[in-house]
């Protein structure tokens, strides 16, 4: 029996239970707890580092009151990044694949940034739908298509995180279907290959956490715009 590629995006399920919940909570599992004595080890002192630069980094460009976002952002960032990197493991289910768990993400936080500018500062939050400048008959054109523009934002957020994990587990499949159907054939091509399986995983995993930093990155922008 011949087994589609895509069997690999379908959700998991137990009892007809869909164990994507699960697979949800497990990246909390790797989230080390403050140690009781005064000094913690090298692993938390790793993640306090990284937590640390990677907040900063990202709430640079914001005023106070977007720091306010600080916490959520980090979670969301260390949430993804998990999940990318757990689901390169073998014999394992990638959440972040699925686009109903990434529009399901990106959605909420989208709004509740619209919703924070229009409380906050309303003038500004509508300013930016018309450019300065703009000629008087090119308004209502501008206005539609930038309206456009701002509903299609989580859309975009979901969809981009989709695509390139699945494109990125799609090659390595195929790669990997290549080298085992060679190695009987032509070994020396198949090792080749196997080069290359090995070149793409590395790419992979870059993506991986590049695609999660991405994500919470264009979030962080569009807090900026409505702070």
């Amino acid at each position: 029996m011949n087994l589609s590629f895509f069997d690999q995006f379908m959700t998991p399920t137990l009892m007809g239970i869909p164990l994507i919940t699960l697979a949800m909570g497990f990246p909390l599992l790797l989230l080390f707890m403050s140690p009781k004595h005064w000094q913690g080890g090298r692993i938390y002192s790793i993640q306090l580092w990284f937590s640390q630069n990677f907040t900063k980094q990202l709430l640079m460009p914001l005023n106070t009151t977007g720091h306010k976002w600080a916490l959520l952002l980090t979670s969301l960032m260390l949430l993804l990044i998990s999940m990318n990197l757990l689901g390169l493991l073998p014999y394992t289910f990638t959440p972040t694949t699925q686009l109903s768990m990434n529009l399901g993400l990106a959605l909420p936080l989208w709004l509740a940034t619209v919703v924070t500018g229009m409380r906050n500062q309303p003038t500004m939050s509508l300013g930016h739908l018309l450019p300065e400048g703009t000629p008087t008959l090119l308004i209502p054109v501008l206005i539609a298509i930038e309206t456009i523009s701002l509903f299609i934002r989580p859309l975009a957020l979901g969809v981009r995180l989709t695509a390139n994990l699945t494109a990125g587990h799609l090659l390595i499949q195929l790669t990997s279907t290549a080298v085992l159907t060679l190695l009987p054939l032509m070994p020396t091509i198949a090792i080749l290959t196997a080069i290359v399986l090995l070149l793409l995983t590395l790419l992979e995993i870059a993506v991986a956490m590049i695609q999660a930093y991405v994500f919470v990155l264009l979030l962080s922008l569009y807090l900026q715009e409505n702070v």
